[in-house]
């Protein structure tokens, strides 16, 4: 692929052209499904992560941060495998030794750290809508920076019961996030484990 047509295709992406997006979805799936499915993933994976790796590199582009020292082909590639790879790893499922070929591009620190963040993300989200309804609107409007008396006011709480109820919405949270085996690998090194 010539660097006019990775050009152009970059600019769709970032444009959000359906036919453009449509035509390197398909031609570049079949390399990440292979990937994903021999590496202990189901179709829903593959989806997930190809789209987490489109999501990746539009981000980019947006920041204008975008760095290809490889073919656009090899870099998105290089990037859905170590999405899984992050993915597999913190679910213990499998370690992948799989040798990276010569011509793939090394992936740069920023990518590695922003798939931890998406992580970390995902925990907290998984955890806050298991929430009961009362606490995640209580915890919704303190992040939203309302006062106590303010969400009080909202949830037709007293002041007090509204301090004790997000009290514990914040314990039970923070209960949940800290037994789940990913936050384990997201935060406590080996010498805390």
């Amino acid at each position: 692929m010539s660097s006019t047509e990775e050009r152009k295709i970059l600019e769709g992406i970032v444009a959000g052209d359906e036919v453009i997006i449509t035509t390197f979805y398909k031609q570049n799936l079949q390399y990440v499904r292979q990937y994903i499915l021999q590496n202990s993933g189901n179709e829903a994976d593959v989806e997930d992560v190809f789209q987490d790796a489109l999501v990746l590199i539009y981000q980019k582009l947006k920041a204008d941060s975008l760095e290809l020292h490889s073919s656009l082909r090899t870099y998105f590639y290089g990037v859905c495998k170590n999405i899984w790879r992050n993915r597999l790893r913190k679910n213990k499922k499998m370690v992948i030794t799989e040798e990276i070929p010569d011509d793939a591009e090394s992936i740069p620190p920023a990518v590695i750290e922003y798939i931890a963040q998406k992580e970390q993300e995902h925990v907290y989200r998984k955890h806050f809508l298991k929430l009961s309804d009362s606490c995640r609107e209580i915890l919704q409007l303190l992040f939203q920076g309302k006062s106590m008396k303010d969400i009080a006011t909202i949830t037709g709480y007293s002041e007090g019961y509204t301090r004790k109820k997000k009290f514990d919405c914040k314990r039970s949270l923070i209960q949940m996030i800290e037994k789940d085996p990913i936050y384990q690998e997201l935060y406590l090194t080996p010498e805390k484990k």
